[in-house]
């Protein structure tokens, strides 16, 4: 028998919103470990699809539209495995970004020209001359080149998210997948007016290929290595920045075994891995620059091969065991579970071992296993995962007020777009994000957004009895906003 609850009634919308998501939330975490009982068989659930189509598409997307609910309910295991083929074919084609905003993924010779305009604008301010005083407030033209750049690309990561018809959505959150994983952080200087370009050509373009690929093309990437200092590294002045959070972070993982020699060496194999602003490049391999000794790295040795070392030890560490054991884990907690069963993620890693890899593969498996489909594997929504499912409720972006509402949301959440500054990525576990005043500032994002959109009635079938009748007794302006701040939609 479930425990009785009674959630009080506050005299303002607000404070009921509130007090309906903090109420409702313990009734969650009970309904929760009581669906346990219940096995998902070829998909979905015996009694009803409902729970599977929600399962399905808010773990390989952002949850359902009125188009994808109804699909996914059909056969959700077989829209899944399908959607994977969708998401792999649309991530090799370049991506739909609208003309006002696709500045930021401009060809990377543009890029670097603009760079370099902004740099010798924030010059001449720091050393005025005639008609500097006029620059000084040029934040519109090459001052604001970065500013522009950031901002672009955070509109249009919204926008992909909430809209299948603009990006598949299992691909907008392989994208998300990945970047977290080869993060950089958009308030380091230099890195700024590259990570849009690093989003869409390094991280979107390898999303469902091979992993190996993937590492490589981040590795030559300047928001790469200016972030983790690579571009610095040369014969004459190492730096280990990069070589250490390759293989601590991108690949092996902190306990697999390697040293700090391994780490120097790394960083020798790789020095002439740099940057080539001045000469209107992005990537440039610098012969001159390049350590040509002998090297060992985890007892492999590298001799004077100049920018084919560096390629082959990034490739052999993607294809370390102990990488596919990493990154397995890493995906199951992201699609699974916070804490997957050993047995799946031992299974994972064997299907990346054995593709060399291909991330396609790894899914496919990680979408037919059982686990994925247990009731009792749950995840609660991050930060970002809220924002895109709430945008995609309400049909998608529609004006630029809703990405300033987003953006702001996701700063005061903890999870700003493209702005955690070490190397790890944010954390995705419930335990770092459900907490009482996060789901306060829930509330608020969702009421205040809920009143811009269309009550998304097609949600009701995927909302608990508990809460569609709390729902229903507040007046029709408010029950957008409280759909979107129910314990369920906080779930997927």
């Amino acid at each position: 028998m479930s425990p009785r609850f009674s959630c009080p009634s506050q005299p303002r919308m607000l404070k009921r919103a509130l007090g309906f998501v903090l109420c409702l939330t313990v009734l969650a975490s009970w309904s929760v470990s009581a669906q346990t009982t219940h096995d998902m068989k070829n998909g979905g659930p015996s009694d009803s699809n409902h729970a599977a189509a929600w399962r399905v598409t808010s773990r390989l997307g952002y949850g359902p539209t009125p188009d994808t609910a109804s699909a996914a309910e059909q056969n959700p295991k077989a829209w899944g495995l399908h959607q994977i083929d969708l998401a792999f074919a649309a991530s090799q084609s370049a991506p739909t970004i609208p003309s006002d905003i696709a500045r930021f993924n401009q060809p990377m010779s543009a890029t670097v020209k603009d760079f370099q305009a902004e740099r010798e604008a924030r010059r001449n301010i720091k050393a005025p001359a005639a008609g500097a005083l006029a620059m000084a407030d040029d934040t519109t033209g090459a001052l604001g080149f970065s500013r522009d750049m950031t901002q672009t690309a955070n509109a249009w990561r919204l926008m992909a998210c909430s809209d299948p018809m603009l990006e598949n959505p299992l691909l907008a959150r392989m994208t998300e997948f990945w970047f977290n994983h080869l993060n950089v952080f958009a308030g380091k200087g230099p890195v700024r007016p590259f990570v849009g370009h690093y989003l869409v050509n390094v991280i979107r373009a390898n999303a469902l290929g091979k992993f190996e690929d993937l590492l490589l093309a981040s590795a030559r990437h300047p928001a790469m290595l200016f972030y983790l200092d690579q571009a610095q590294s040369n014969v004459r002045g190492l730096n280990e920045n990069y070589a250490r959070e390759l293989m601590e972070l991108h690949t092996l993982g902190v306990n697999a075994g390697y040293s700090q020699n391994d780490v120097r060496e790394l960083a020798r194999i790789l020095t002439g891995w740099t940057v080539g602003i001045p000469l209107g490049e992005g990537f440039r391999f610098a012969e001159r620059l390049h350590d040509s000794g002998s090297k060992t790295l985890l007892g492999r040795n590298f001799n004077n091969n100049g920018m084919q070392e560096g390629e082959d030890a990034i490739r052999m560490l993607a294809r370390h065991p102990a990488t596919a054991k990493r990154l397995a884990l890493r995906l199951a907690t992201t699609f699974v579970a916070d804490k997957p069963p050993q047995a799946l993620v031992d299974q994972l890693a064997a299907t990346f071992t054995r593709t060399q890899g291909d991330v396609r593969a790894v899914m496919r498996t990680l979408v037919e296993s059982p686990e994925f489909w247990r009731a009792d594997n749950t995840l609660f929504k991050t930060p970002l995962d809220f924002a895109c499912s709430a945008l995609t409720a309400g049909g998608g972006v529609k004006e630029r007020r809703e990405i300033q509402l987003t953006l702001g949301f996701l700063a005061q959440a903890g999870q700003p777009l493209h702005g955690w500054q070490t190397p790890d990525g944010y954390k995705t576990d419930a335990a770092t994000w459900l907490a009482p005043e996060a789901l306060t500032r829930r509330a608020d994002y969702a009421m205040a957004l809920g009143a811009r959109i269309h009550e998304p009635t097609y949600l009701q079938p995927f909302l608990s009895a508990t809460s569609l009748n709390r729902i229903a007794r507040e007046q029709p302006a408010s029950r957008s906003g409280l759909m979107l701040a129910s314990p369920d939609f906080m779930n997927k």
